[in-house]
């Protein structure tokens, strides 16, 4: 090996290390193995999801009393009574062209949420973000779990969420690393404060993120504080 192709090589791998070390989601290591350089990329996102995570945010649920709907006659229904609320396409969020219209609904805290998420990642990167998945009913967990064995159950202590109505599947599809470390700085104070659960999918490119009825509350203290020091 020339002197010129070992410098090339060593400045490739320490542009790999460094880029490896900033992005959370991914890291690399690099092992020698019968005389090669082997890479092997390790899963270690911010935020895994658990079998004991599940569990708390159902137990939430219920002490919320927040019912799980069963079938599109109950779903109507809470769409009717607004129980559930409309997700609206804008420069910021999109929405996934194969979710039907009456799939695009959710609880009011958890649009608000989304609404400033959105905005705020639109603001930071010019670009908007995208909701994959939104209310389901019992019904259409059934059908999902058929053709996916990973999907959550229809009842349990680790029922799916999405059939109360406060849950997002947020893609990560086509996201930089700039990007996603932005996303997860965003959504861990959101988390300390127990406003949201958001667990990055491995099997799917999206992020889980399950909204907790408190969040409208603290949006709303949050802007009072910030108007109340503007003037």
């Amino acid at each position: 090996m020339t002197r010129n192709n070992r410098a090339t090589g060593l400045i490739c791998l320490f542009l790999l290390v460094i880029t490896a070390q900033s992005f959370a989601v991914h890291r690399v290591h690099v092992r020698r193995y019968r005389g090669r350089h082997v890479r092997r990329v390790v899963w270690n996102p911010m935020f895994r999801g658990s079998h004991a995570m599940l569990v708390s945010q159902n137990e939430r649920l219920d002490q919320l009393e927040l019912p799980r709907l069963a079938d599109d006659a109950q779903l109507e229904e809470a769409i009717d009574n607004e129980d559930l609320v409309p997700l609206k396409e804008s420069h910021s969020l999109k929405i996934a062209s194969n979710l039907i219209d009456t799939r695009r609904y959710c609880k009011p805290w958890t649009r608000d949420f989304v609404e400033d998420f959105s905005q705020a990642f639109y603001e930071e990167f010019r670009k908007p973000i995208q909701v994959n998945s939104a209310v389901r009913t019992m019904d259409q967990q059934k059908k999902l779990r058929r053709h996916n064995r990973n999907a959550a159950p229809i009842d349990g202590d680790t029922a799916s969420t999405h059939m109360a109505g406060v849950t997002l599947d947020i893609s990560k599809r086509g996201l930089t690393r700039k990007e996603h470390a932005w996303i997860e700085q965003y959504f861990l104070p959101l988390k300390s404060e127990g406003l949201i659960d958001p667990i990055e999918e491995r099997r799917q490119p999206v992020f889980h993120v399950v909204v907790f009825d408190r969040y409208t509350d603290w949006r709303e203290a949050k802007q009072f504080a910030t108007e109340t020091d503007a003037n």
